[in-house]
């Protein structure tokens, strides 16, 4: 009889802690994000695409100039005689390779300002959604890409879009 108690008792145990987990797991809600929609509809986004595209274009139009001053130099270097080639190969070289290292350090630096803001944007896409997230309860949020079936009714992309573009985010 002991035997049967005991075992009844466990079973009750189980039986209440599988309710508490059900009752418990009906209570949360989930939602998912478009991170790349959210991306590129955020204002900052596009004010940044277009800054570092102005950034990038002077950066081209000015590496031209000086591509096509090594390029006028090289043709008149082709047209020394070899004493006077001889003589000036070295201050040709040497302009070949400030270019080269003037050139690399700039996309090197246009490179790391791109992250930055990458990084900065994210960061304010994490922070709107933390603080959507925490205001209508929802449990746990998504990246949508991670997902490999998501049901439209859980996508708070909108929502998340919204509160960037307002700046509500914003402390």
């Amino acid at each position: 009889m002991r035997k049967a108690t005991a075992i009844l008792c466990g079973s009750l145990a189980v039986f209440s802690l599988f309710l508490f987990a059900a009752s418990a797991q009906a209570a949360d809600k989930f939602g998912y994000v478009d991170l790349s929609r959210t991306f590129s509809e955020y204002s900052k986004t596009k004010g940044y695409d277009k800054t570092l595209s102005d950034k990038e274009k002077a950066y081209t139009d000015e590496r031209d100039k000086k591509v096509a001053e090594l390029k006028a130099l090289q043709d008149k270097f082709n047209l020394l005689n070899d004493k006077e080639r001889e003589a000036k190969k070295g201050e040709l070289e040497n302009k070949m390779k400030a270019f080269q290292d003037s050139d690399r350090q700039k996309q090197e630096d246009l490179r790391k300002e791109q992250d930055e803001k990458m990084k900065e944007i994210l960061k304010d896409i994490e922070e709107a959604t933390k603080k959507y997230s925490e205001k209508e309860g929802y449990t746990l949020v998504f990246n949508d890409r991670v997902l490999v079936y998501q049901n439209k009714a859980l996508e708070i992309t909108n929502q998340i879009i919204d509160i960037l573009n307002k700046g509500e985010n914003k402390k």
